[in-house]
């Protein structure tokens, strides 16, 4: 006779992997990461014991990049799109942003070098009301009002989305 079968939780790998990925993205946003080693050490310490070919799957399956640093090297960098960023999600960009000024017609927000464009891009996917759109160098983002006369009332709300107010 053989023995029954145990019940397993169908979806504990799911949940696993689901944590690890979550790992991943709280990492990569709160250090500079240039090499997937330097990752895997870093899940190590959190209790994710995981393979080169797993940290691949899972940078790629969270569609982060690899970007230039101006100073030389490598970073990698969380994939911003439309289902993920949202008014409420600036935030967690804002230890990217260093402040944001405005001088009646537009607003300025200095950044992290490299950062401009992930910036940029998350402001443009938030949709913020009375924002016509943004434009980012490497340091600096020109975020454009709908109206001049809003250019003040949009800094302070970029401010509070990105917790610099």
């Amino acid at each position: 006779m053989r023995p029954a079968l145990q019940h397993r939780p169908r979806f504990k790998g799911a949940r696993k992997t689901s944590a690890r990925r979550e790992a991943i993205r709280r990492i990569l946003r709160g250090h500079p990461i240039s090499t997937q080693e330097e990752l895997g050490r870093l899940l190590a310490a959190d209790g994710f014991e995981v393979t080169q070919a797993t940290l691949s799957r899972d940078l790629a399956q969270l569609r982060a990049r690899r970007v230039s640093l101006p100073e030389g090297g490598t970073t990698y960098e969380l994939h911003v799109d439309a289902d993920s960023a949202g008014r409420d999600d600036l935030r967690e960009f804002g230890h990217l942003v260093l402040s944001a000024e405005d001088n009646g017609y537009l607003v300025v927000l200095f950044t992290q070098p490299g950062a401009a464009s992930s910036v940029a891009r998350a402001i443009d996917l938030a949709r913020i009301p009375h924002c016509l759109g943004s434009v980012a160098g490497d340091d600096t983002v020109f975020v454009a009002p709908g109206r001049a006369s809003s250019a003040r009332s949009l800094a302070r709300k970029l401010r509070e989305l990105f917790g610099k107010g």
